[in-house]
């Protein structure tokens, strides 16, 4: 059974990465598939590591944190530096 959910978690997380590489997704869009794709990778540990994985709350609490931090370190980025993004 739970090989099964691994293999689906899998296809879905390939499926929503594939999606990210578009250049005409809508921001909205992307931000939804971005947080998805570290639920469903939180959704494989779960699956395959009893006990390990993150709360609901607690990964988007982090993810918020992340955010909050690339936030702050864009504005305080010197010229000539580059900060690509993140995905998470």
């Amino acid at each position: 059974m739970s090989r099964h959910i691994l293999e689906q978690l899998d296809i879905a997380g390939q499926a929503l990465r594939e999606n990210l590489h578009r250049h005409d997704l809508d921001p909205t869009a992307r931000e939804h598939m971005e947080r998805a794709v570290s639920h469903v990778r939180e959704a494989h540990i779960a699956t395959n590591e009893l006990g390990k994985a993150r709360s609901v709350q607690r990964l988007v609490g982090d993810m918020e944190k992340v955010g909050h931090l690339l936030s702050k370190l864009r504005k305080q980025r010197q010229p000539g530096i580059t900060v690509k993004p993140i995905r998470i």
